[in-house]
């Protein structure tokens, strides 16, 4: 897995690249944990992630819950494979998918 960041102001972009699974959410937890401290505004780009795990799903959960309290999270770019998954866990619910 990739992680491509991009702060612009307030404002921090996550792009994810690759399986976001029980191996690499540890990396994307820790990357949130320690960038999102000042971020109003954050956004996921999943455009070029292939695959989520309940895992993963746990870390974009834990994201969201933060930034309920500082500011707004959205997720763009989801594949079909990955809006079924959102769809079928109840997440899609919960999140703010694009």
């Amino acid at each position: 897995m990739t992680i491509n960041k991009n702060k612009n102001g307030s404002k921090l972009t996550l792009e994810v690249e690759g399986r976001l699974d029980t191996t690499t959410a540890p990396q994307l937890d820790a990357e949130v944990k320690a960038s999102i401290s000042d971020i109003t505004e954050l956004e996921f780009d999943f455009s070029k992630l292939e695959y989520i795990s309940s895992a993963g799903l746990r870390v974009l959960l834990s994201a969201q819950k933060i930034m309920n309290k500082q500011g707004s999270m959205v997720i763009h770019g989801a594949s079909d494979d990955l809006m079924e998954i959102f769809d079928v866990t109840g997440f899609i619910d919960i999140l703010t998918i694009e």
